[in-house]
């Protein structure tokens, strides 16, 4: 009876959770983004996604929060053999989706509007595994953008046991 009682209650919680981020609000409109700065490989803040063999690091110059409560940054994919990729983009957290504005890739002469760029949920989406590794290990704080541009850079440099914490709790 308890295990039965004890499931119930995680997908309870659970639904909630995954409710909460989808819920719209019909108000919300986008504000225009930045033009995405140019691409820097020097200071990238590396974070982990798991399952893949590229390295992805977040350039800490390029985050920003929008008044629109996008969270926009430059993410740069480096592959073993050196090949360097980069997104801009930006991470709707009460929603939990991503945007990809813009591609820089070697030869492309710069960065790359996308056409047609569409919010798309990030769980929905295996190949931006990396954006929901960002939303998740700073950019966000439950359904909410972090506190501000310098925090999610220290978030998503710091261990899991140093996250979303204040400066005066550390």
């Amino acid at each position: 009876m308890f295990r039965k009682l004890a499931v119930a209650v995680l997908m309870l919680s659970a639904s909630a959770a995954f409710a909460q981020l989808s819920v719209p609000d019909p108000d919300w409109m986008e504000t225009e983004a930045p033009p995405p700065p140019p691409v820097r490989t020097d200071k990238l803040v590396r974070f982990d996604v798991p399952g893949t063999s590229l390295r992805f690091g977040v350039d800490p110059a390029s985050v920003t929060v929008g008044e629109d409560r996008v969270v926009r940054y430059v993410v740069v994919a480096t592959s073993s053999s050196g090949v360097v990729n980069a997104m801009y983009e930006g991470v709707r957290c009460n929603t939990g989706e991503v945007k990809v504005y813009a591609r820089h890739s070697p030869g492309s002469g710069g960065w790359v509007p996308v056409r047609q760029a569409d919010w798309q949920r990030m769980q929905d989406m295996p190949n931006l595994r990396y954006s929901l590794a960002i939303a998740r290990q700073g950019a966000c704080m439950g359904d909410a953008p972090n506190r501000s541009a310098d925090q999610i850079v220290r978030d998503l440099g710091a261990s899991v046991d140093r996250r979303f914490r204040t400066e005066s709790s550390r």
